[in-house]
C-alpha cells in the first residue's frame, strides 16, 4: 500500500473518543473565493495522480476517436480530498483545451509516444503554458507506466518523472 492509503487507513482505525471534540471541516469555497489553482501539484494531489492515472492505464476507451487519449480532470470535494471530476477519451494529436474552474490538475494518458525520448508531448508543454495547471502524463505504451508531472515554474514549463509510488525527480526543460 502507499503511504497515503496507510495514512487514511490509521485515520479510519482511529475511534474518537467522546472527551475530543469533533475536528471541524475545512472551510468551503465558494467560486467567488476560491483561490487560483496551483502551478505545481500539492503532495496528496500528485500522489493520487499516480494512483488514479495508472488504474485507467491499459482500459478501453468508447467514443467516437480511434486511439484517443484518456483525460482525467481532477478536483477536490467537499471535504478536500483529491477526486477524479471527469474522465473522458480526447483525439490523441489534438491540444487540450482550457480545463473547467475548479479543476486543480489534468492526467493525460497517451496510447502511444510521438516524440523522439518517451516524455511529454509540445501540446502537454502548450497546455501548462496557456493555462498554469499542472498535468500529469502518463505512457500507455510501457509496463509499468511510465509519468511525468509538467508544470510552470520560475515563469517557464519543466517537467519532472513520477515514479510508481509517487517518487519524483528533478525538474527538466
Amino acid at each position: 500500500m502507499t503511504p497515503l492509503l496507510l495514512f487514511v487507513a490509521a485515520l479510519a482505525a482511529e475511534p474518537v473518543s467522546a472527551a475530543e471534540p469533533a475536528a471541524s471541516p475545512p472551510p468551503a469555497t465558494t467560486p467567488a473565493t476560491a483561490a487560483a489553482p496551483a502551478p505545481v501539484a500539492d503532495t496528496d494531489l500528485r500522489e493520487f495522480a499516480a494512483v488514479a492515472g495508472r488504474k485507467v492505464v491499459g482500459r478501453q476507451v468508447g467514443g467516437p476517436y480511434l486511439n484517443p487519449d484518456k483525460i482525467l480532470l481532477l478536483a477536490r470535494d467537499g471535504k478536500g480530498y483529491p477526486v477524479v471530476a471527469a474522465s473522458i477519451g480526447f483525439p490523441a494529436r489534438q491540444s487540450l483545451p482550457a480545463p473547467p474552474d475548479g479543476t486543480l490538475a489534468v492526467v493525460r494518458l497517451h496510447q502511444k509516444y510521438e516524440t523522439t525520448v518517451p516524455g511529454p508531448t509540445g501540446d502537454d508543454l502548450a497546455f501548462v503554458a496557456a493555462n498554469r495547471l499542472p498535468l500529469f502524463v502518463i505512457g500507455e505504451w510501457a509496463r509499468p507506466a511510465p509519468m511525468w508531472e509538467v508544470a510552470w515554474v520560475d515563469g517557464r514549463v519543466l517537467f519532472r518523472t513520477i515514479g510508481e509510488v509517487g517518487e519524483i525527480g528533478p525538474w527538466q526543460e
